[in-house]
């Protein structure tokens, strides 16, 4: 049988391309998805409908009120900056401080209880809005954590973090998606969506997917009339 693998699934177009990648290689997947305080639910809608298209075997929505400690336009502590330029090297307000820390902590325990090789993240080191914690660097040091942290890898089967989207412009994902059949009309990536959940297209996320489906030579999906 298959070897299974934990997905981070955020119901965002990097997570969504990177278990599509997962999925073509043979894995088994599991998604996690974490509430963790932020503003809007419409990502935890998104990840359900991407967990059911990419035929997940099963999809966990685990509660980490970030909230309590704020720090995060993202989690209600002031406004969801927009319109800033997209190659900036300041850390945004939307840096939600320590987040992937937090969310590869709980993977790593499921994936320990699930027997399973791989976590599966996709962050992005290229066209991203400069978080620390999506640095090949920091990616690298995780897994290093987990090899001193789990039995599996002291009994000699460590579990490696796959973030097989590091080194990708956003315009190469979006390619990559398309041609695993990726349906990014699914996914959600906006900071700030309206009631209805339509993008606002001024923040950080939804300008870098616009460049990115631009650059790819495609229609983004969520923005045609029937999306």
């Amino acid at each position: 049988m298959p070897e299974c693998a934990v997905v981070l699934l955020s119901g965002g177009l990097d997570s969504t391309t990177a278990a599509a990648l997962a999925r073509r290689e043979g894995w088994r997947l599991y998604g996690l998805t974490l509430r963790y305080g932020q503003v809007h639910a419409h990502e935890i809608d998104a990840a359900r409908r991407v967990a059911a298209a990419l035929g997940f075997e099963r999809h966990i929505e685990l509660d980490v009120d970030l909230r309590a400690f704020g720090g995060s336009a993202l989690t209600g502590d002031g406004e969801v900056p927009t319109d800033r330029p997209l190659d900036s090297s300041e850390i945004p307000a939307t840096y939600v401080p320590a987040r992937n820390t937090v969310f590869l902590a709980l993977a790593l325990a499921w994936a320990e209880t699930l027997s399973a090789a791989r976590i599966v993240i996709g962050v992005n080191a290229l066209d991203y809005s400069g978080y620390p914690d999506c640095r090949p660097e920091y990616i690298a040091a995780f897994e290093y954590v987990a090899s001193l942290a789990t039995r599996r890898a002291i009994q000699g089967h460590p579990i490696r973090i796959w973030a097989p989207l590091q080194q990708l412009t956003k315009a190469g994902i979006i390619r990559i998606g398309l041609e695993l059949g990726v349906d990014y009309g699914l996914t959600h990536s906006c900071y700030a969506p309206g009631p209805d959940g339509r993008p606002c297209a001024r923040c950080d996320s939804c300008r870098l997917r616009a460049r990115g489906f631009a650059e790819a030579g495609v229609a983004d999906p969520l923005l045609s009339p029937t999306g």
